[in-house]
């Protein structure tokens, strides 16, 4: 229904492409990020292309809605079935789902300014390239991170493993995304961690990046 900035202000017209009244938008403005909307603020899309090559990837492709939907055992079944589907149109090697504030609190942090007036917002991993900020509600692994992984993988309980159509792989640490933020849901988190090799994992008491990192030298030559 809208498109544009954070606040989708922009109308998409009834009758029109969707697809062309993007493309324009995109073309005229030159703009790095832009979200498409329900008539809610509950439901929407975030697109982040990465126009001028900086990183081994094309962008980032984001769905938001609420986390009561994930209640009901038909939408998991539907959401993941969707992520797959998503990640084989865009040929990605990683999608993570989970709670917003999840995701916030193991990607980025608030440094101090040098001069000591105020503080700025970095990443702790910028991409994926670069290893992975922890493990989320769902973690679809794809050919750079299941070769990365190995056997590692195969040591993850059946519950908490599956796989998926196209060698993806899905890691889940818990059922249900409101589990993550709790002890239990940090404590089945560390635990797979520790099977995969925590130095594939930023850690964020000691703000140490990874050192082990998927290969992705393809995703240069082919993007």
């Amino acid at each position: 229904m809208r498109y544009g900035g954070v606040g989708m202000g922009n109308p998409i017209a009834p009758g029109s492409s969707v697809a062309d009244t993007l493309a324009a938008y995109y073309d005229e403005y030159g703009t790095k990020s832009f979200f498409i909307g329900a008539k809610t603020n509950r439901d929407f899309i975030h697109l982040s292309p990465e126009r001028f090559g900086k990183y081994p990837f094309t962008g980032a492709f984001g769905w938001m809605t609420s986390v009561v939907e994930a209640r009901k055992a038909g939408w998991r079944e539907a959401h993941l079935r969707q992520v797959v589907e998503i990640m084989h149109l865009l040929g990605s090697p990683l999608a993570q789902s989970g709670l917003s504030d999840d995701f916030e609190r193991k990607n980025r942090r608030l440094v101090p300014n040098e001069d000591g007036f105020g503080s700025t917002r970095v990443f702790n991993v910028r991409d994926y390239s670069e290893g992975l900020s922890g493990l989320y509600w769902r973690n679809v692994f794809g050919a750079p991170f299941v070769d990365l992984f190995g056997p590692r993988l195969d040591a993850i309980p059946a519950s908490q493993r599956q796989s998926l159509d196209g060698g993806l792989v899905l890691v889940q640490p818990y059922e249900l995304p409101t589990q993550a933020m709790t002890p239990e849901g940090d404590a089945a988190e560390a635990q797979l961690i520790d099977t995969l090799g925590r130095d594939a994992f930023f850690d964020l008491p000691t703000l140490t990046k990874p050192t082990r990192v998927p290969d992705v030298s393809w995703m240069l030559h082919k993007h």
